[in-house]
């Protein structure tokens, strides 16, 4: 398997993700529909990409695949330089706890869980042991601000809460990349920008970070835009100056000013 580098990369760095030739094809019928179409791209460590592209473009067939809930018609997927298109089905359950971190729009924490026991739950498939589970599920909502919330219900949090405990239980097996699926989608602007400030962040730790939004003003927060259309990769550009998600949050009124305001 030959990779692209980029320059200042080493021979031996490899990319996190690398597609080459990958084709999705749904059959309807007697119709096959394409989803994918040839689809190349390398994603190295440590970068931040936002995936674009209208309704039908292909950009949630492709995310199914990187995340391995969905397997491609054809063609290679490489993440950490594991074959991931040849796998069993019990190999790529193996690789969604140990190397995948998801944050979903709809945040998907069990209501009848604590903030604690959501953010455990994928070390529990993993099968990390309880004392280190309590451990590294404290960890990282130290980190994200909510170890005042670790008893708390989702349903006594508010939805920038919810996305943060959704960030904490991706960050806890330490995974090679972050999945974020409209992570924004389902929030205020105010509280859209903590969030990218939250992922910016972790970003900066070396956190591999690949984000599905609709929003133009989300995706300037991104070192990189790739956009589908019609299963088509049909464009790739570094963004050479991202937008800086904490320099804004400084320049807007809290949420409760705003209210005022209006």
């Amino acid at each position: 398997m030959e990779y692209n580098q980029r320059p200042g990369n080493t021979a031996e760095t490899f990319p996190v993700i690398c597609v080459r030739q990958l084709r999705k094809e749904y059959y309807l019928g007697r119709t096959i529909v394409p989803a994918l179409v040839s689809v190349d791209l390398d994603v190295y460590r440590g970068e931040f990409v936002a995936v674009m592209g209208p309704s039908g473009s292909g950009k949630s067939s492709f995310m199914n695949i990187l995340g391995c809930l969905d397997r491609p018609t054809s063609g290679e997927y490489y993440l950490d330089g594991e074959p991931v298109s040849e796998m069993s089905v019990s190999e790529l359950a193996d690789v969604r706890n140990e190397k995948i971190g998801f944050v979903f729009q709809s945040f998907n924490l069990l209501p009848w869980m604590t903030t604690l026991e959501n953010v455990e739950l994928p070390m529990i498939y993993a099968g990390v042991a309880a004392e280190q589970r309590q451990e590294r599920a404290l960890w990282a909502l130290a980190m994200l601000g909510l170890s005042s919330r670790a008893d708390h219900k989702p349903m006594e949090l508010s939805g920038g809460q919810q996305q943060r405990v959704a960030i904490a239980r991706a960050l806890v097996t330490a995974p090679s990349m972050i999945l974020a699926d409209e992570p924004t989608g389902n929030l205020d602007s105010h509280t859209s920008i903590q969030i990218m400030s939250i992922l910016q962040r972790l970003n900066m730790q070396g956190i591999t970070i690949v984000l599905v939004t609709h929003e133009p003003d989300i995706a300037t927060y991104c070192k990189r835009k790739v956009v589908f259309r019609d299963g088509r990769l049909i464009h790739d550009a570094i963004n050479p100056t991202p937008a800086i998600a904490q320099e804004d949050l400084q320049q807007q009124p809290a949420p409760e000013e705003r209210m005022l305001i209006q």
